[in-house]
């Protein structure tokens, strides 16, 4: 029996649609359980799909190569998924021409903490200075803190690790500590979870609401743009 199993998997394995359709159904499954729990923070669907596939490519040594030659099919579609949050905030424009001073100050304080504090916590850890420029832009959406990374001569493969559980540990705790803090406005809590935790934080605040959901896909992009032109001059600061 156990032979057969093994050729089993053997075989389906081969298949790229194997990773694939694992991915999608660990979500769905995380999607089904994080409402079963009250969309509890600590049950956040990305959070248990990512755990639940690293789980099987340990148990089944199954190199990452193999398994991205699947789900690159679901990395394609990150680029649709973020064009598509243009959608929610097209709907709040008029709502984003009445606060344009208080949107600029606060991606602008936003972005400068989010860089700042990862600089100096990882330098009071004693890291490299290759690996302290690899997690300064953790709170940037994966491929533009990859390029950052990269541009100052970080490592990307290190940026995308600390993105990926920036998002995460945003998405799971944002929610939380916003209530805890008593911010009740859509448009602050939106502005923080796309701030602070990139794309994995705007899926979280699309729960919260239209107007969250467009403000975090707004400060997600805007965020972005700006770590691209104020990490550098920060680095060559901060190198000094």
């Amino acid at each position: 029996m156990d032979t057969r199993v093994a050729s089993l998997w053997v075989y389906l394995s081969a298949s790229p649609l194997l990773h694939l359709t694992l991915t999608v159904c660990f979500f769905v499954i995380a999607r089904w359980l994080y409402r079963k729990a009250g969309r509890r923070s600590w049950m956040n669907p990305v959070l248990v799909s990512v755990l639940s596939l690293v789980a099987i490519l340990v148990i089944t040594d199954t190199p990452y190569e193999v398994y991205f030659e699947g789900a690159q099919f679901v990395h394609f579609m990150l680029g649709p998924a973020t064009v598509a949050l243009a959608i929610p905030l097209y709907r709040q424009c008029e709502s984003l021409k009445r606060h344009p001073v208080a949107l600029a100050v606060s991606l602008l304080i936003g972005s400068l903490t989010a860089a700042l504090s990862a600089i100096f916590i990882a330098k009071l850890g004693g890291v490299s200075e290759q690996a302290l420029i690899s997690i300064a832009p953790k709170s940037v959406t994966t491929p533009v803190a990859m390029g950052i990374s990269e541009t100052l001569g970080g490592l990307p493969s290190l940026t995308a690790v600390v993105v990926i559980l920036t998002g995460i540990l945003g998405a799971s705790l944002g929610p939380w500590l916003l209530d805890k803090l008593n911010i009740t406005n859509p448009m602050a809590k939106g502005l923080a979870m796309g701030t602070a935790s990139h794309g994995i934080g705007t899926g979280r605040a699309i729960y919260m609401g239209d107007v969250a959901a467009a403000f975090s896909g707004l400060a997600m992009g805007l965020n972005g743009l700006a770590t691209t032109i104020l990490l550098p001059l920060i680095w060559g600061w901060f190198m000094k």
